[in-house]
């Protein structure tokens, strides 16, 4: 009888969404009828589905070998299976998803400030943010969260670990590590702190003259977190800027739509929706770039996706700027976020994207598996084809395409089998990091800190200790690849993870590549202008 309750919560959740569902884009009717009705679909069927769904799940509480736990079938298993029917991207949030989905938003949570992971059934620090408390408490990459307040974290999620090391702004929390070369537990106590995470995650100049600023997400303070870093770089007196949107999965529509608004002309469309049952919304530059011509080349790949594509769409079509890199991931679908009972929520897809030239940007998600979806992307077999402003062709219906595609280096074998072992930092699936290794018994390293024949003596004996096979070959072949990832890891450890930045930016081709399209950047960008110019002439001349 104790799943009662919990029985009728999870019903009573259901039976919203799938009224909700049901009718999709009628969401702002009067009444559930008035929306069936008009989509197709009649009360009495929406009755009978529920009635058949509650008979269902009677007999599996009833029947079941082992007892059932009711709110985890339906929000686990129900209510996303649903979902997924429609398209890959409409999801359900039970409580705990839905606090941390709306502290991603906020950009913002109270805590000690690192990212963890889990390896082995043991919770790994990636990296404190730069600082934050746990920076100031000296964690370090590679350090093992033993125990918060003396409770032990084996066998915990990452999740669980993280909402322990969380609390109120000024209390303590008390953290035992685990440190390679070290005999017993490190005891740290950490005040917590508001962690901000900051959209903008780096920014340099890349050489004189270009700025580069690195965006991770499309949260509620991106455009406030941009706008600081272009201030920083004295934007207006740059000779050209490179956005890197790779791997930015997106976000809030309404901070893309602000971002673009910071480099197209004022009144430049940046994006359109619409959908079944949702009427065309068009977002438009209000403010402007404010005159300031500096070139713009976005970098984007295939984890680039939604809010990003948005932003690169916009600066393509208008010809405002270059695309470098791959083709975006192409998520293209307008989630509208409901709240409902027991503090869960639904996002619901009610309309598609469309960059300024009409191009769609979702691409094919009816004829593939969802396997494939996410991990295998196909190019459409007719793209659609639009035109710029100056009139060159761009392409729709699977992401933004690249005006200039400079594919990412693919590892080797040699390469790949050291990172599914955890050899630079920990992951999942790893055995301990070299950069945890080294430092144990070399600590003191400075900023000097070149990656010589001796470090690569000593990462050839940690290879032996862990019982990874390598080859002289090997190691020859990869050496400046070696040498490239021993010192970023090493730098992020000692000295934070902008110095890390900085290092990996010394050896990416895709930005080499950004930094050569400056001057071409720039030329495409006058010259559209001057186009557009010359259309509104004669558009005035012969109305």
């Amino acid at each position: 009888m104790e799943s009662q309750p919990s029985s009728k919560r999870g019903i009573v959740v259901l039976i919203t969404v799938l009224g909700i569902s049901a009718v999709l884009g009628g969401l702002f009717g009067p009444t559930l009828r008035a929306r069936a009705s008009s989509n197709g679909t009649s009360e009495t069927e929406l009755q009978d589905s529920v009635k058949s769904f509650t008979h269902v799940l009677s007999v599996v509480e009833r029947n079941y070998a082992d007892p059932v736990d009711t709110d985890k079938v339906i929000y686990d298993g129900a209510i996303p299976g649903m979902l997924h029917v429609l398209d890959p991207h409409s999801n359900f949030f039970d409580p705990k998803q839905y606090a941390l989905f709306k502290e991603e938003q906020q950009g913002k949570y109270y805590g000690v400030g690192m990212t963890i992971s889990q390896r082995d059934n043991q919770t790994v620090v990636l990296a404190p943010f730069v600082g934050s408390p746990a920076y100031k408490a000296g964690i370090r990459p590679g350090d093992v969260v033993l125990k918060v307040e003396g409770k032990s974290c084996d066998g915990l999620t990452g999740t669980e670990v993280a909402e322990m090391l969380k609390g109120p702004k000024g209390t303590v929390v008390h953290i035992s590590l685990g440190r390679e070369g070290w005999d017993k537990p490190i005891e740290v106590a950490v005040t917590r702190d508001e962690i901000t995470r900051p959209a903008v995650e780096y920014y340099t100049m890349v050489k004189p003259g270009i700025g580069y600023v690195r965006l991770v997400s499309f949260s509620e303070t991106t455009d406030s977190d941009v706008a600081e870093a272009l201030k920083q770089l004295d934007f207006p007196k740059l000779d050209g800027l490179i956005l890197d949107l790779r791997n930015n999965g997106g976000g809030l529509l309404n901070q893309a739509v602000g971002l673009s608004d910071m480099f197209l002309d004022k009144n430049e469309i940046v994006v359109s929706h619409r959908g079944r049952s949702s009427p065309e919304r068009r977002y438009y530059a209000v403010r402007g770039n404010q005159g300031i011509e500096v070139p713009i080349v976005v970098l984007i790949n295939g984890q680039s996706a939604s809010a990003s594509e948005i932003v690169a769409g916009a600066i393509q079509d208008h010809d405002r700027g270059l695309v470098v890199g791959e083709t975006s991931f192409g998520k293209g679908l307008v989630q509208t976020q409901i709240p409902l009972a027991e503090e869960t929520a639904l996002l619901l897809t009610t309309a598609r994207y469309y960059t300024p030239s009409g191009r769609l940007i979702q691409r094919d998600y009816k004829n593939v598996s969802l396997y494939d979806y996410h991990y295998n992307p196909q190019k459409p077999k007719q793209p659609e084809v639009k035109l710029t402003d100056s009139g060159r062709q761009v392409f729709g219906q699977g992401g933004i395409t690249p005006d200039d595609f400079v594919a990412t280096p693919k590892q080797d074998d040699f390469q790949t089998a050291l990172y599914r072992r955890g050899v630079f930092y920990a992951t999942p699936q790893g055995v301990g990091d070299f950069t945890r290794y080294y430092l144990s018994a070399k600590p003191d390293v400075t900023k000097d800190f070149v990656v010589t024949d001796e470090v690569i003596s000593d990462f050839r004996k940690y290879l032996d200790k862990q019982h990874i096979k390598y080859t002289e070959p090997e190691i020859s072949d990869n050496l400046t690849w070696l040498k490239w990832q021993i010192k970023r890891e090493v730098f992020t450890s000692v000295f934070g993870l902008n110095e890390g930045f900085k290092v990996a930016l010394q050896d990416d081709p895709q930005l080499d590549k950004a930094m050569d399209l400056i001057p071409q950047a720039r030329a495409l960008y006058q010259n559209a202008r001057k186009i557009v110019a010359e259309r509104q002439a004669n558009q005035s001349s012969h109305p």
